[in-house]
């Protein structure tokens, strides 16, 4: 029996579907990398935005039109249950959570049974962790957050925070590390909350973590900043570092206190800026990742102008911008929404602003000579990661030698866009 594995939504997901297939596997039942030749079709999905969940329910309703066996998994199921059996009605579902039943359940749907998996437990899913001896490696932390995000659903199918074991994970890396990995990337629906449920954080996993011997860099996933108070000192220490990159990705959402408050963030404007302060006064060239909503319920013209003006101010080097899209269960979904009309000029109005700011800053760095690890390749170049985290592609044109994909080049930045910088081996 083969059973193929499709993933939707953010690097968390991507590592949960790794830990899936090893569950599979140690269930005696092999994946495969086509939905041509699968028996099951496994979706593990996401609900995070409205797009997204439009095309997982097309995807559904096609796949019962083909009478295709199914087993839906991920945040839609843990959320959204009713949505699965509305468009796939014969598929089988499965929280997460219950991933040590999946190859029962996927046993089940051969045989032509519907299983439905929807308990909520706490389980420690690293345990299911296999080294994949690839470059990147995704190694998840914890399921659940701390929050209370007004325009979150995440919450629904996650549930409360649960973190896996400390020595689990550093396992986990280790044995990574041991099969080539280069790139440690930590995952969770947020890893600022990693650890409190069980007396430890973030900042005490990384410097464990950067004790394990060998070549490699680790990425730490988002981070939301009404966190970062509890452990500041030590994530500072930790970042410094050689073994972590030089990156945080800690999400705004909006300027404006009024907004912030509305969406129960947990923070001020003032309370994030001095921790970027912090941040870029202590880590060396470190790279600030944000994110932005647009048009939550009650942002005026003056709240979208702090946001304007903040982002202006503290000039992070990478800026995601969404527009607000109203989630099932989630708070703000009952709450008034601005037309699409004002929603789309502010966006607009954002997305130009960061593309600019963005591009500036990276044209800045032309002629830097910087250490790159290269993780990935296409038909064109060979592209791989700074010190920063930032992004450098080298073009496979007049290369003289090509190096390979987990080795590091120096290399010499020629060229930056907003989005990317390009370099030339040295």
């Amino acid at each position: 029996m083969k059973v193929y594995i499709e993933t939707y939504g953010c690097t968390f997901n991507q590592a949960d579907s790794e830990l899936i297939a090893n569950a599979l596997h140690n269930g005696g039942i092999e994946t495969c990398s086509s939905e041509e030749e699968a028996e099951v079709v496994l979706m593990n999905t996401c609900t995070v935005k409205g797009a997204t969940q439009n095309r997982i329910t097309y995807k559904l309703m096609n796949l019962e039109k083909q009478g295709r066996k199914m087993l839906v998994t991920g945040c839609m199921a843990g959320a959204n249950s009713d949505i699965i059996e509305k468009y796939a009605p014969s598929a089988s579902i499965a929280r997460i959570q219950n991933i040590a039943e999946m190859p029962s359940a996927v046993k089940a749907i051969s045989n032509g049974h519907r299983s439905v998996y929807l308990e909520e437990r706490k389980t420690d899913r690293i345990s299911f962790y296999n080294a994949p001896g690839s470059v990147i490696a995704k190694i998840p932390l914890s399921d659940g957050c701390l929050s209370s995000c007004s325009f979150c659903e995440t919450k629904f199918a996650r549930g409360a925070l649960n973190s896996f074991s400390e020595q689990g994970i550093l396992n986990a890396i280790s044995y990574s590390v041991r099969k080539g990995s280069k790139e440690i990337e930590l995952t969770a629906q947020d890893t600022g909350a990693y650890g409190i449920d069980k007396g430890t954080n973030i900042a005490q996993l990384l410097k464990r973590a950067c004790e394990i011997e060998g070549d490699f860099r680790i990425r730490v996933g988002m981070l939301n900043p009404e966190h970062m108070h509890r452990y500041m000192d030590e994530l500072i220490e930790a970042l410094q570092n050689p073994h972590a990159y030089k990156f945080m990705h800690l999400p705004l959402q909006s300027g404006s206190n009024k907004v912030l408050a509305s969406m129960r963030r947990g923070y001020t404007v003032e309370e994030y800026l001095d921790i970027i302060k912090s941040l870029r006064e202590h880590v060396k060239n470190i790279t600030i990742e944000t994110d932005i909503i647009v048009g939550f319920p009650g942002e005026t013209d003056e709240d979208f102008e702090e946001t304007i003006n903040v982002i202006s101010e503290f000039r992070p080097e990478v800026t995601n911008m969404s527009r607000f899209a109203a989630r099932p269960h989630a708070l703000a979904s009952r709450m008034p929404r601005l037309s699409d009309q004002a929603i789309k000029e502010r966006s607009m109005k954002l997305s130009r602003m960061v593309r600019s700011m963005q591009a500036y800053a990276n044209r800045l760095l032309i002629g830097r000579s910087v250490d790159v690890l290269l993780t990935e390749e296409n038909d064109a170049s060979i592209n791989g990661r700074d010190d920063s985290y930032r992004q450098i592609v080298i073009p496979k044109t007049g290369m003289h030698e090509k190096p390979a994909v987990g080795s590091r080049v120096r290399a010499t930045i020629y060229n930056a866009t907003s989005n990317a910088l390009y370099g030339r081996i040295n």
